[in-house]
């Protein structure tokens, strides 16, 4: 399994829906979080896109230097910015890294969100786009010299003279769920991502992109987008999963429900009827909650219970043929080290959590084995 974590770019806190226990997202957290995936051994972070985070491409170039081999997963939206202007960000920042840049293309989301950010496509025409957005951002960074005349795209002569590291690019994850999704995902990136979903419908979903590449004479990899609430027992964790949503009134709820509704994603419609706003029909497969879709856009589901349980479901996304997780939980700085600790060690990824690889030096001189380095906790009001 590849299993990344997440840079939460519009903040972080220990509850849903409500300032309480909310911290501030400023680089000093973002370097905490990313540096702890790092050394636990996570294979890299997703920094997400939107109006309401900071940008996701200067946010993980700020965090080159402060880590060694975790890879950035950065959204890319291809309706707001020229397909060459993205080559040369892909490239420079792969450049930088040295090669340790994945993309994520979105294609959807938000309808107003796009507004804001000057996109007045219809859902199917910001598919169109995509799809010759990414036939001239491939081809320039291929290293080929293009023309392109398109329904939405133009360029005369474009050219990226600085390659990227990862030839012929760094790999594009890509997720989406109508067929208009499916058609682009099978014609043009390597890695298809599905929110999480109970485990029959997501086979569905990686069946039929699957036969759509097929039927082009391509193979596409898959994975899983999910939130994790992990502790020692299962009753512990679903109760920390309460405790999560428990400053969460209907009224909020209700609120939340009627803004994501208004969205035309096919992916987003699905999430809102997992759960169908209702906080009491909440576990919608063995182990998977919906809870926290009830008030947060996009992936809207968690994998709740021990480290062995929620191994488990994952090696069950696996069977199906997902071989990369992306994986979040609140808050993200003290969830990296307790997924680390309590799952890791059930699907083969070598922790570095345990006491026995820490050594501290006392401020008297001698070495202090079996203690952890404690985590220093940045906490503030957003």
């Amino acid at each position: 399994m590849n299993i990344f974590w997440f840079i939460p770019l519009h903040g972080d806190g220990r509850y849903l829906g409500t300032s309480q226990g909310a911290r501030a997202v400023d680089h000093a957290y973002m370097k905490q979080i990313a540096q702890a995936a790092d050394k636990l051994g996570y294979g890299g972070v997703l920094l997400p896109t939107g109006r309401s985070c900071e940008d996701p491409w200067i946010s993980a170039a700020s965090l080159i230097s402060s880590t060694q081999r975790l890879k950035f997963l950065v959204a890319l939206r291809p309706s707001i910015m020229s397909p060459t202007v993205a080559a040369r960000q892909t490239a420079t920042l792969d450049r930088l890294s040295e090669g340790r840049l994945l993309v994520n293309v979105v294609a959807g989301g938000d309808s107003s969100d796009l507004e804001a950010d000057g996109t007045f496509l219809s859902h199917d025409e910001r598919y169109e786009h995509a799809r010759e957005f990414l036939e001239v951002y491939t081809r320039v960074l291929s290293g080929e010299t293009v023309d392109f005349e398109g329904k939405h795209v133009k360029v005369k002569g474009a050219r990226q003279l600085f390659p990227p590291v990862q030839r012929p690019y760094p790999p594009l994850y890509f997720g989406g769920s109508s067929d208009a999704a499916h058609d682009l995902a099978a014609e043009k990136v390597e890695l298809y991502l599905t929110w999480g979903e109970p485990p029959e419908e997501v086979a569905k979903k990686f069946d039929d992109v699957r036969q759509r590449a097929a039927k082009l004479g391509r193979k596409v990899k898959f994975g899983v987008r999910l939130h994790v609430i992990p502790r020692e027992t299962n009753e512990e964790a679903w109760a920390a999963a309460d405790d999560l949503i428990k400053h969460l009134d209907d009224a909020t709820i209700a609120k939340a429900q009627a803004g994501l509704s208004s969205m035309d994603s096919e992916g987003q419609r699905r999430m809102r009827e997992l759960h169908g706003g209702n906080r009491n029909k909440l576990e919608i497969s063995p182990n998977l909650w919906a809870g926290v879709g009830l008030v947060r856009g996009g992936a809207g589901t968690a994998l709740v219970g021990d480290g062995e349980t929620i191994a488990k479901r994952l090696k069950e996304y696996q069977e199906i043929g997902a071989d990369t997780f992306v994986l979040s939980g609140y808050p993200h700085l003290e969830e990296t080290y307790r997924f680390a600790e309590l799952v890791f060690p059930h699907i083969g990824v070598n922790s570095q959590t345990t006491a026995a690889n820490v050594n501290l030096v006392s401020p008297f001189g001698e070495v202090m084995a079996n203690h952890l380095v404690p985590v220093e906790k940045r906490v503030s009001q957003s």
